[in-house]
């Protein structure tokens, strides 16, 4: 079920059009001015907002604008609903990044013809720009690249790395891109002060190490073996001569590095903000997705406390005190150190 925000000051027509989407099967939140509206769309992140223009405190070209501020936003359709008929305004609102435009009064169904529309082009926008670490094999494939890359790959020797071995080290010149044969490696950035925070988790089928070889520059983290793994290594030259050939791939590479962007932004953002259970219960959730695909309520995670406290941005000690309050409270067990996720569910709304 899709989430639609409407933020509309009248309240008459906040509540006949609540009540249409509503009918419509639409989860629908509602705000009655621009202030409140950005507030509940960086809370709950919203598939689509709908909102008047002419509003107090703050109008609906200053919800945009606010919203566009935030790279993880940017996608999020946008759909203006006013009284406002000049082709001025209208204008204004498309250049500022508007996806539509429905002047009041509104026949119900062109509204909902306008949401559905919006919704299944963001839906295929996240189909096309693909994130998170298989996103090289998957745009590929999607653009004709898949068996060129996959030609690469298998005509490569294949390294072997010990658990804890470094692959790649911050600081040195990219000079492959790797794939991942068998094993789970984590790249990683450590500060001064020796505190370690995971950037990426990579498992088998994975390509990594791709940004730097795209910027031309270092690596700019760490990346090391998880467990015994074995890594294909395809050099540079072969994989920009197949980048440069392509350029529908050079297309989506650069929205595909844009998104990856917003989404360390968002990590970022919940580790300097977000309370210690929520952190925890992020990191969970997120390991849970990327190793257990098949969604397993039996499946267990097997990670050091160090590499999970790595991951969630927090102290070993809080991790470990967490960790044993999530167990009191049934929410996970633990079993000869490795973690069971027993309450996916109530996890899930610690991020709410």
């Amino acid at each position: 079920m899709s989430t639609i925000l409407l933020i509309e000051d009248n309240a008459d027509i906040r509540e006949n059009t609540a009540e249409i989407l509503t009918m419509a099967n639409y989860k629908v939140l509602t705000a009655a001015d621009g202030m409140q509206g950005v507030q509940m769309t960086f809370e709950h992140h919203p598939d689509l907002i709908i909102c008047d223009i002419s509003m107090p405190v703050l109008d609906g070209y200053g919800v945009l604008h606010m919203l566009h501020k935030r790279n993880a936003l940017q996608h999020t359709p946008f759909i203006f609903l006013t009284a406002r008929t000049e082709r001025t305004d209208m204008r204004k609102g498309m250049e500022m990044g508007a996806d539509d435009f429905i002047t009041k009064p509104f026949d119900a169904m062109e509204l909902l013809q306008a949401i559905e529309i919006r919704l299944q082009k963001a839906s295929k926008l996240k189909e096309d720009i693909a994130q998170g670490p298989g996103a090289i094999s998957a745009l590929l494939s999607a653009t004709g690249g898949g068996d060129q890359l996959e030609a690469l790959k298998n005509e490569r020797n294949t390294q072997l790395f010990k658990k804890k071995q470094a692959v790649y080290s911050e600081g040195k010149h990219a000079t492959n891109l790797f794939y991942i044969v068998k094993g789970k490696i984590k790249a990683s950035k450590r500060h001064d002060n020796g505190k370690e925070l995971i950037t990426g988790l990579y498992n088998e089928g994975d390509y990594f190490g791709y940004t730097p070889l795209l910027s031309g520059g270092l690596y700019q983290d760490s990346a090391e073996a998880m467990e015994d793994a074995e890594i294909a290594m395809i050099p540079k030259a072969d994989f920009e001569a197949l980048m440069n050939g392509n350029p529908a791939v050079q297309r989506r590479l650069i929205q595909m590095l844009a998104n990856n962007m917003a989404e360390k932004e968002e990590q970022l953002l919940g580790i300097a903000y977000n309370s210690l259970r929520r952190k925890v219960a992020d990191a969970l959730l997120a390991l849970d997705k990327k190793y257990n695909a098949a969604g397993s309520m039996q499946f267990s995670i097997d990670i050091s406390r160090d590499n999970l406290a790595a991951v969630a941005g927090v102290a070993k000690e809080s991790l470990i005190r967490t960790l044993g309050d999530f167990r009191d409270e049934k929410l996970i067990s633990i079993r000869e150190g490795e973690i069971i996720l027993e309450d996916r569910k109530k996890l899930a709304r610690l991020l709410n």
